[in-house]
């Protein structure tokens, strides 16, 4: 249960990697400003978060069930927080898709839909009347640079704007080393892709997935990293919307912006993979050199 003058903020997504980091992040404020209520839809995932959580786990922070693809679950989750009081509701939860468009299936594409964008939604539509009421509360989105940056049609890649009456934030990070990303690299590595064309397939394992992880290593950020951007703008007096936490990122969304067309940032992107690939991976290469923890900039500073 919340102290008084502590915030309750609610995080889906928390058994691994950035809602875990989230979390523990909040919960060992040194203030204790908040009382974390943490989510995920299998509790035997629990051991990751608990372990990283310490002694802050039952004291600031807690755990919940949550299947954000399911209403009945949202709802006994809120119903379960004392007055349904939540100050801030952080929606983390996603899961990932990757690989040549012709070898995904739609019931693929739909469950990717169901929950990074209509999970968002339930969570919004259960706890926006409560803000309402309480005319307070701020609601943070996990989006991606992606949504702003045009890849090639080989990766497919959302991200949720939504309009809301209390405070909103999108969360917009580039590339981040987690356990996720690094197993789906290796497993899409190893996929046969029945169906679709050899150019395609060639295409996407060799020139595709290796600049992508050149990217990942030259440019990617932690979970700490976001953990630590979110922490600022939810503690920021005037919140902005967008929020890009990655400023290695900032030229290629300048293209997009540059060009309300689009056209300028597809064909620079194309033309850096297909085009000039050796050049792109002898450049992320001297920006992975460049890039140390003493000399990276963000556009929002974790610190």
């Amino acid at each position: 249960m919340a102290n008084s003058g502590q915030k309750v903020v609610l995080i889906t997504g928390c058994s691994s990697g950035i809602g875990l980091r989230i979390a523990v992040t909040l919960a060992k404020d040194e203030k204790k400003r908040y009382h974390v209520i943490a989510t995920m839809r299998d509790l035997r995932k629990k051991d990751n978060l608990v372990e990283a959580a310490g002694d802050t786990f039952g004291k600031t922070m807690v755990l919940l069930p949550l299947d954000v693809c399911s209403d009945e679950s949202v709802k006994q989750c809120v119903n379960n927080v004392k007055d349904r009081h939540i100050d801030i509701l952080i929606n983390n939860a996603g899961v990932g898709l990757l690989g040549p468009v012709e070898s995904i299936s739609i019931d693929e594409m739909k469950r990717v839909f169901e929950t990074n964008f209509f999970g968002v939604v339930r969570m919004i539509k259960e706890v926006m009347p409560d803000m309402k009421k309480r005319r307070s509360g701020h609601i943070v989105v996990m989006s991606s640079v992606m949504g702003l940056q045009v890849c090639s049609g080989y990766a497919l890649s959302w991200a949720l704007l939504s309009v809301a009456p209390c405070s909103l934030s999108m969360i917009e990070p580039g590339p981040v080393h987690t356990e996720f990303e690094k197993k789906m690299m290796e497993d899409v590595a190893k996929m046969e892709f029945p169906g679709v064309d050899a150019d395609t397939v060639r295409y996407f394992k060799d020139v595709y997935l290796p600049s992508s992880i050149d990217v990942f290593e030259a440019m990617g950020q932690t979970p700490e990293d976001i953990a630590k951007c979110i922490k600022k703008v939810i503690e920021s007096n005037s919140p902005r919307f967008r929020n890009l936490t990655n400023s290695l990122y900032t030229p290629i969304v300048a293209l997009k912006y540059a060009d309300e067309t689009g056209g300028l940032s597809v064909n620079t992107f194309y033309n850096l993979l297909f085009n000039f690939g050796p050049l792109m991976h002898i450049t992320m290469s001297i920006l992975k050199c460049l890039t140390c923890s003493c000399l990276r900039r963000r556009t929002i500073s974790p610190n």
